[in-house]
């Protein structure tokens, strides 16, 4: 009851009350501000492998659900090579999950982060049903959680893929082709060792889910060990089995284009994801332990819509490899050697320039007799080795123009076929506590992340490709106009000026996280 005092006597005043009345309704009955409520995160994952083929490690997509207020988010982490355009996974998968998720648990569309490792594993063809039934458990298991961010850092397990040559063209280090003479190489390119986590605790203070962020192909261990999730894989398991409580694990792949397991060229033994996954778990375990989790952390979701230009200069470029391979077919040698005979010569040459083919005596013996037939024989070899390995040496220069003069033809008749000279993607903001992620579809180089995060400011903010669809490689704009035909610059749909329009809506969508 709300009184005034008049002359000594208290009396009801019924306009007070009113406001008084209506002050409380307005307190009870309004909405809760995302703001004070507390956040919720649960979990869910799925064995996605398809045993119908040699299995090496299983394949999983894991989903995290967030909700704090009216605020939901839901990150679906999966061992696969892409989110639709190439591999196991159809176009229209992630359409599916998007309706599914909304008709279902009324989630937005724009509130779905779907990031796949560009593991080259082969997973299930039916994972659609398998990967929503997830989510939708992950929904149904919310728990308030504290959220708490930190930074590692992991040098000991990636390299850069790209070789920066003499002649200022860039060449990439691929299994499909060899690598470049030594004494052409000038330098290599960068790598990103950072590694963003996200520590999320159950109120209790047990882990309930670490999300971890690094840039790296996951293509350590070769097809024919069987289907994997690669380094990801172990590292997952090596963070799960430390954490133990139901703790899970989520892979977050970077902005790897570019960017190589360690060796990944070696042929002195096999090929291994396990030790480089076990090096990035350990160092993901070291970070989480040093995150202290704090409650009522913020939570934010952004999906912003950008069109990056489509490459116009196909035409161009393929012209300029064909004109290339057929200088180089002119500049092939006859030789009387094939390379049984090449080999012995090749050695004897190298180990004993001076008497090659002959014990000293024999040289001297028939130049004391003025005779020339053993020197002019070595004179004919050397010619015919040094022909041999020139041929080689153009033999491996085209393998690495015709695999990438493939590329190009593949996507200018896609870009033909394409309905608009661009290309339409996502850009996705995620925020948990300091945790802040922007992605893109696309298999971006590392530089482009590197320079979004210096741009940006903050140490806890990541850029992460392969999110929400697949448009193949995106390389910076001086790596798109290489001249020296690598991946990068060939599997790709777009042009040198799309790095401008992705950095600038990237640092709006962080900022507006």
């Amino acid at each position: 009851m709300a009184f005034v005092k008049r002359g000594g006597e208290r009396r009801f005043d019924g306009m007070n009350c009113a406001r008084l009345l209506f002050l409380v309704l307005v307190l009870v009955l309004a909405p809760t501000s995302p703001l004070s409520a507390e956040l919720l995160a649960g979990v869910a994952k799925v064995d996605i492998t398809d045993r119908s083929v040699p299995v090496n490690d299983p394949c999983f997509a894991k989903v995290l659900a967030l909700k704090r207020g009216d605020a939901t988010a839901v990150l679906v982490t999966v061992d696969a090579v892409a989110i639709g355009g190439i591999g196991r996974i159809g176009d229209g998968f992630l359409a599916g999950l998007r309706a599914a998720l909304q008709k279902d648990a009324g989630i937005a569309p724009s509130s779905l982060v779907v990031n796949a490792s560009h593991c080259h594993g082969i997973v299930r063809a039916d994972l659609g049903p398998l990967v929503i039934d997830a989510a939708k458990q992950a929904l149904k298991n919310l728990v308030p959680v504290r959220a708490g961010t930190g930074v590692g850092v992991e040098k000991r397990i990636s390299e850069n893929r790209r070789l920066n040559m003499k002649d200022g063209s860039e060449v990439d280090m691929r299994r499909a082709y060899s690598m470049p003479r030594d004494e052409d190489v000038a330098d290599v390119g960068p790598i990103d060792p950072q590694v963003g986590v996200l520590r999320l605790d159950r109120a209790d203070g047990s882990p309930l889910a670490v999300v971890y962020q690094f840039a790296c192909h996951p293509i350590m261990n070769p097809p024919g060990k069987g289907s994997s999730a690669d380094y990801p894989g172990f590292a997952s398991k090596v963070i799960e089995q430390a954490l133990g409580d139901g703790a899970m694990a989520f892979f977050v792949q970077g902005c790897g284009g570019d960017i190589n397991p360690l060796r990944y060229k070696e042929t002195s033994r096999p090929a291994d994801a396990e030790p480089l996954g076990s090096m990035l778990g350990a160092t993901v375990l070291a970070t989480a332990r040093e995150i202290e989790t704090k409650a009522d952390a913020v939570l934010n979701v952004l999906n912003e819509a950008v069109a990056v230009p489509r490459a116009t200069d196909y035409e161009k470029r393929i012209a300029a490899i064909e004109a290339e391979q057929k200088k180089l077919l002119g500049a092939l040698k006859p030789t009387n050697i094939n390379f049984k005979s090449f080999l012995p010569l090749l050695l004897e040459h190298k180990m004993w320039p001076e008497f090659p083919s002959h014990h000293a005596q024999s040289y001297l013996h028939d130049q004391s007799l003025a005779r020339k037939p053993i020197p002019q024989l070595d004179a004919d070899n050397r010619a015919g080795v040094e022909a041999y390995l020139q041929n080689i040496q153009i033999m491996e220069q085209l393998t690495r123009l015709n695999t990438n003069l493939a590329l190009l033809k593949m996507h200018l008749a896609q870009t033909k076929a394409a309905p608009k000279p661009v290309i339409d993607a996502e850009v996705c903001g995620l925020r948990v506590g300091d945790f802040k992620l922007v992605t893109f579809p696309g298999e971006v180089t590392v530089q482009v992340g590197l320079g979004i995060k210096k741009a940006a400011g903050d140490p806890h903010a990541f850029v992460s490709g392969y999110t929400n669809g697949y448009i193949y490689y995106t390389p910076t704009a001086v790596q798109r106009r290489n001249t020296g035909y690598a991946q990068e610059d060939c599997d790709s749909l777009v042009a040198p000026e799309w790095q401008a329009v992705f950095e600038k809506k990237a640092l709006d969508v962080l900022r507006g996280l």
